[in-house]
């Protein structure tokens, strides 16, 4: 089973391994950042015979998405041969769940002067295996093989990979699959336990400096909460070969009371 069965041309039905780790009633927005990267790629195949690639990617979360089936709609707002930016929004009927706003870029060969300034973390088989599902529930956190080394609270340096399809019989690239995992960060490197705080992200950022390879994303994660409510999560993002770009997340920190 994958995350998202394809029910017409851009519309989907999320399956249990889709469901969310505050409220499994509703969607997990994680595999949704997937999806609209899976369509803004293939509405590019449609529309251009040139190579782009994404060099960031801004998701706005503006509510929470039930288990039903949703919509896709991909628009240009900024046509160009060398840069474009492209508009994907993913909800139910007029109701919008969430909206992507990506740049594309034509590539270029730099080889001769790359370089990388971030920090490379252990790979895989140097951390011990990690069950999310012994912090959140969820279809999405059970869905996803952890690898991880918590440094302490607020502070986590670990792998994800997952054997779930994103859509159902489709083939889907390499920063579609990744993009599909990069919300878990939120959940991988605790400050406070989720009974006694909420803080659900609102927004996620990933800025690439190139596409990621092979089955595993990689995290160097930092938590802060600020005294006023307000938090982030700001990760590196690895692939096996290294760096490939960085990642934020803007949270809502929410004390729970106690009885609640």
């Amino acid at each position: 089973m994958a995350y998202f069965e394809r029910l017409g041309d851009r519309r989907f039905h999320p399956t249990s391994h889709a469901t969310g780790a505050w409220d499994p009633a509703v969607q997990h927005i994680g595999p949704s950042f997937g999806l609209l990267v899976h369509e803004v790629e293939g509405d590019l195949r449609r529309r251009r015979d040139d190579p782009m690639v994404i060099s960031r990617l801004t998701y706005e979360i503006l509510g929470t998405v039930p288990m039903d089936p949703v919509a896709v709609d991909v628009q240009v707002l900024r046509p160009g041969r060398t840069i474009e930016l492209v508009e994907a929004t993913y909800g139910i009927a007029d109701r919008v769940g969430v909206r992507l706003r990506a740049w594309l870029q034509q590539p270029r060969d730099t080889t001769e002067i790359e370089g990388v300034g971030l920090d490379p973390i252990p790979g895989p088989s140097d951390m011990a295996q990690w069950d999310p599902t012994s912090v959140w529930q969820g279809g999405y956190l059970a869905s996803a093989e952890v690898r991880r080394d918590s440094v302490g609270p607020g502070r986590a340096r670990y792998w994800v990979r997952t054997e779930v399809p994103l859509v159902a019989r489709e083939s889907v690239g390499s920063l579609a699959r990744s993009a599909g995992l990069f919300d878990i960060a939120n959940g991988m490197a605790i400050r406070a336990a989720p009974e006694d705080v909420q803080f659900p992200n609102i927004d996620l950022t990933a800025h690439l400096f190139r596409e990621p390879r092979g089955e595993w994303v990689g995290f160097d994660t930092r938590v802060s909460f600020g005294p006023g409510g307000l938090g982030l999560t700001s990760s590196v993002l690895h692939d096996q070969s290294g760096p490939i770009g960085t990642l934020s997340q803007t949270l809502t920190i929410r004390p729970v009371a106690p009885g609640q």
